[in-house]
């Protein structure tokens, strides 16, 4: 049998004057998101003082709910708090294509009109979308939604290389982990930063951190059309990386005019030549700095075709919003001394 679970109000803190955040509850609750909502917002604070948050969470349908984990979750409080929250939070949806209880749709505009804050975490942002809250707005979630989202609902800047987003009465989180970067950036904003620090080192992450989601993003894959001609090709620029290849010269190695090249190419890849150069030399550095941590930064930035540190420093700022010496700390898998990768022998 599913484990149960009952939230109900903390005792300790009824007595608290602060932002009420009430957290949405669902079938199908994705468990980490609402920890999050519960573990910044919810966790008794008594060091922070009587103006702390108060906490609430918001059952948007008749329960016993399922929750990830194998839980069953029984909620005291049903729609009706969202009439007294300050910061309304939406855990992760239950899919992005699954459609929003209109009385729930109907509330969250009712809170929105009155000035309530309302945020997204990870897919969450599909609620929001679906009640017209992000409409002409930008907005992020998790990068495997985004074009699902953009698709959805035109009138949305979906930005995916960002942890989130703050429009002020509307906020969103992209992935799972970013979601305790937004929970931080708005305690940061209601009570300053010395607060968010400590929130941040009772919860034992950084305060803030940089770069966005692009940094986690894998590759793109290779479309199927026109592969079996130009994936001989692909292999053999991957092979080269190193090398300057002007766009006419494979041209005339794939047997096309240079302008039939580009076309034809970019329906393969969805990118440019030039574009999937750079993507490959990203690629190439990014897995050099995760599996080899002996080796220099100069000597990567050589081997994966960028020529220069400089320019591979300016490549993964502009790219990934994080240097090649920040990646490696986050990334690095430790390797026996002495490994080399084989670009290097």
């Amino acid at each position: 049998m599913p484990y149960s679970v009952k939230i109900m109000p903390n005792s300790d803190l009824l007595n608290l004057r602060g932002p009420h955040v009430v957290t949405l509850v669902y079938d199908g609750l994705c468990t980490f998101e609402f920890g999050v909502a519960y573990e910044i917002f919810g966790l008794p604070r008594p060091e922070m003082g009587d103006d702390w948050y108060r906490f609430s969470a918001c059952a948007i349908e008749d329960g016993p709910l399922r929750a990830a984990g194998g839980l069953t979750v029984q909620v005291d409080r049903g729609l009706d708090v969202l009439a007294e929250a300050d910061l309304i939070i939406v855990p992760g949806w239950r899919g992005i294509g699954t459609v929003v209880p209109a009385p729930l749709v109907a509330e969250l505009q009712a809170a929105s009109r009155r000035g309530a804050r309302v945020m997204s975490l990870c897919s969450g942002v599909a609620v929001l979308a679906a009640s017209g809250l992000l409409a002409g707005r930008k907005a992020t979630t998790h990068w495997r939604y985004v074009d699902s989202i953009a698709e959805r609902y035109p009138d949305i800047t979906v930005d995916a290389d960002v942890l989130y987003v703050d429009e002020n009465s509307v906020l969103t989180a992209a992935g799972s982990a970013a979601a305790i970067d937004l929970c931080l950036h708005v305690v940061r904003g209601d009570f300053g930063p010395d607060v968010a620090n400590s929130v941040a080192r009772r919860l034992v992450v950084p305060p803030h951190r940089e770069g966005g989601q692009a940094q986690y993003i894998e590759a793109p894959v290779l479309k199927q059309r026109e592969g079996a001609r130009l994936g001989p090709l692909l292999e053999w620029m991957r092979e080269r990386l190193q090398e300057e290849l002007p766009i006419s010269a494979l041209a005339e190695r794939a047997g096309m005019s240079t302008r039939t090249f580009q076309r034809r190419f970019e329906a393969t890849t969805g990118l440019s030549p030039g574009e999937w150069l750079l993507t490959e030399r990203l690629k190439r550095a990014r897995d050099l700095l995760e599996k080899q941590a002996a080796i220099s930064l100069d000597d990567v930035a050589v081997a994966s075709g960028f020529g220069s540190l400089a320019t591979m420093r300016h490549h993964f700022r502009e790219k990934l919003a994080v240097s090649p010496s920040d990646y490696r700390k986050r990334f690095a898998i430790l390797r026996p001394a002495g490994s080399v990768p084989s670009q290097l022998r």
